[in-house]
């Protein structure tokens, strides 16, 4: 009897140790909920709270008090970053009756109430999407000057004007510009070339110069060995016309011959035939709109 009384109480010591993985998982657990509990707290924002805190921010840049030791505000003077004063959006009409609020509005110059350029919806533009903005507004003055100069002329059966995806197409019909089988530019040509050399003049832009025949065989006893010869030619002494009469710099243009092998129109028919020998004066689009 006495041995069992005493195997009983290393019985229940064994019992014990053996549940007290118990405490360790509990005390795990609610260590985690603590934890979750925290990061809940910390993720939810008191709007109220938020507003408060930037309304006093706001004020204290917004006062004259100083930030470094003899100044006033932010910067010494109230000046920008350029130097210059505040605009008056936020200075001297900020107070007057009709004048713009602090935020104001964009004014002619497409700046916004910061002085910064941008879209209604507060996107600010890259500097590329500012330059592909000048490019075409001076591709669509350059295409409407050269219209109007076709149309005061009467030149719709001579000169053509498309905008393409590569840039302004120019075309010069090749009755326009020279005799048949020739490349020598005839002179009723010449006012014509000079007005399109007074736009390219300041266009900051390269323009490709491009001759097409149709596809008839030079006649025997031509100056030039085929049509490649020909459209090359035709190109090429509109690029001197450019650069020699009219001394437009050479680093603006580019000059190609592609004989019949680009056809606008359909070489079955004597009308096709005759459109597809021209001249055309592409200024290239040098930028492309982003995505």
């Amino acid at each position: 009897m006495r041995q069992r009384n005493r195997r009983q109480p290393r019985a229940s010591a064994g019992k014990e140790s053996r549940d007290r993985w118990m405490i360790t998982y509990a005390d795990l657990i609610t260590l985690l909920l603590i934890f979750f509990v925290i990061l809940f707290a910390m993720s939810s924002l008191d709007s109220q709270k938020y507003a408060i805190v930037s309304g006093s921010l706001s004020d204290t840049f917004k006062s004259g008090s100083t930030v470094l030791e003899g100044g006033s505000g932010v910067l010494e003077g109230n000046q920008g970053i350029t130097g210059t004063d505040v605009s008056k959006g936020h200075t001297e009409d900020s107070g007057t009756a009709g004048g713009p609020s602090a935020t104001g509005s964009a004014d002619s110059d497409g700046l916004n109430g910061n002085g910064q350029t941008g879209d209604g919806d507060g996107h600010q533009p890259s500097a590329r999407e500012l330059a592909f903005r000048e490019q075409e507004a001076k591709l669509a003055a350059l295409m409407g000057v050269i219209t109007q100069y076709v149309e005061e002329n009467n030149l719709g059966e001579q000169i053509f004007v498309a905008d393409k995806p590569q840039g302004i197409a120019i075309t010069l019909s090749d009755r326009f510009l020279f005799d048949a089988g020739k490349a020598e530019l005839k002179s009723p040509a010449f006012p014509a070339l000079r007005q399109l050399s007074g736009l390219f003049r300041g266009i900051g832009a390269t323009i490709s110069i491009e001759g097409h025949t149709d596809n008839v065989p030079v006649t025997p006893g031509s100056l030039y060995r085929d049509n490649w010869e020909l459209s090359g030619a035709r190109a090429l002494s509109v690029l001197r016309f450019f650069l020699d009469k009219e001394g437009l710099s050479p680093d603006t243009f580019q000059y190609a011959g592609y004989a019949d092998t680009r056809p606008a129109y359909d070489n079955t028919t004597a009308e096709g035939k005759q459109r597809n020998r021209r001249v055309e004066l592409i200024v290239l689009r040098q930028l492309q709109e982003e995505e």
